[in-house]
């Protein structure tokens, strides 16, 4: 155990992070069982080796391991917890718990039998909690981390401090808001960077390489949290990149699953578990028209790329329509219900409904509709119910 202990404190030494998540305080770090979440590279290690140098500075109460760190192969889970506990351990960190094989289990014995240790674990957005051996949905607390909004990526390129605005405040008082706002920046001065490289905070490392290691994230994804949570042989990880592919290419997405089905050679349930499992892993949005009743394995109305930098990993030239819309489903889909219109591109929260679109675009598709609003590209300033679509990016 000193050699893990010693691992720990060298790996808190290593670390220099060049900016701070608000998601920190959001989160309730005292929950006896607490899972954080989200895709590969938006930061989930860096976030609880912050919290911990914060909190415990090298003190031994806590301790972080990470379960791909083949040190620890001789330790079960359990055994870790319990020995730690043993020499006077408060909170124990596990990193890529979805690497364990029987993570659901032992966190489940560590919860029921060492009650004064706090577990703080971290995994792949596709883990269900509530498939693994043991139930722990009535155990745990579950928080997301997303990629960074356009507001985060302001903060640090900037070295600003600028708020979360809520939704209602941007429908209700943009007019006011954007120009105290721009007073200290210019937004389309840095949209277009946001949108290329922006959403994951590796960006810092150097854009010149920036899509080479996303597409390097999004093999992980596949070959790793796919295959081992979702159980998708590993032979069928070139249709998928296919797949990906071909989406990326098009123009939002209104699906032909027969077609594309038939394009990488498989059946239509196949493709749409498929596409259930990528939505899982953070890579697509499988958007749904308000009102439909869907399942698994009824094919989604619209598909968007997560975010707006898996668009340009194909290196094809990006649809500016499908680049807005992508944004726009993006930040807004994060902290609000998000789906599609009959009438205009979006309705949120069942209530407000969007066009999304370039600066000389006209109310003419939503003519009639009630709370409807143009979320608009190329526009530093709003007026009455046109409002800059950049400002959607500080939601959160």
């Amino acid at each position: 155990m000193d050699l893990i202990y010693l691992e720990h404190r060298e790996t808190l030494a290593a670390l220099k992070p060049r900016f701070r998540r608000d998601f920190i305080d959001e989160i309730d770090w005292e929950e006896p069982l607490l899972f954080i979440l989200g895709s590969r590279g938006v930061g989930k290690t860096t976030l609880i080796l912050q919290y911990i140098k914060e909190k415990f500075g090298n003190s031994s109460e806590a301790l972080y391991i990470s379960m791909d760190d083949v040190a620890l192969s001789k330790y079960t889970l359990l055994e870790l917890a319990k020995k730690h506990a043993q020499s006077g351990g408060t909170h124990l960190f596990v990193d890529e718990i979805h690497k364990y094989q029987n993570w659901s289990q032992e966190l489940k014995n560590i919860r029921d039998k060492i009650q004064e240790l706090k577990v703080v674990a971290t995994g792949s957005s596709i883990l269900d909690i509530q498939k693994g051996n043991a139930d722990l949905s009535r155990r745990s607390v579950v928080y997301t981390l997303y990629g960074l909004s356009f507001r985060e990526y302001l903060n640090i390129e900037l070295k600003l401090n600028l708020p979360v605005l809520p939704l209602k405040d941007i429908i209700d008082h943009h007019e006011t808001i954007v120009p105290e706002l721009i007073e200290q920046f210019k937004p389309l001065q840095h949209f277009s960077n946001y949108l290329k490289h922006g959403y994951f905070p590796f960006y810092l490392e150097g854009t010149k390489n920036y899509h080479h290691k996303l597409g390097n994230v999004l093999n992980v994804v596949l070959e790793q949290d796919m295959s081992l949570i979702e159980r998708i042989d590993l032979t069928q990880m070139a249709k998928i990149r296919k797949l990906i592919y071909l989406l990326s290419t098009q123009v939002p997405y209104q699906p032909n699953i027969t077609k594309l089905a038939a394009a990488l050679e498989t059946d239509r349930i196949t493709l749409l578990n498929y596409l259930g499992s990528l939505e899982k892993a953070s890579v697509l949005t499988l958007a749904r028209l308000k009102g439909k009743f869907y399942t698994q394995l009824t094919k989604p109305d619209k598909i968007f790329l997560q975010n707006t930098n898996f668009l340009y990993l194909s290196k094809e030239p990006v649809n500016i329509g499908t680049l807005r819309e992508t944004f726009f489903a993006n930040q807004v889909g994060i902290k609000h219900d998000l789906t599609l219109a009959q009438k205009g591109d979006f309705i949120i929260d069942d209530k407000y409904t969007f066009e999304v679109g370039g600066a000389n675009k006209t109310f003419q598709q939503i003519a009639g509709v009630d709370e409807s609003y143009l979320a608009l590209d190329e526009m530093p300033l709003g007026i009455k119910n046109k409002i800059p679509l950049w400002v959607f990016g500080f939601l959160y």
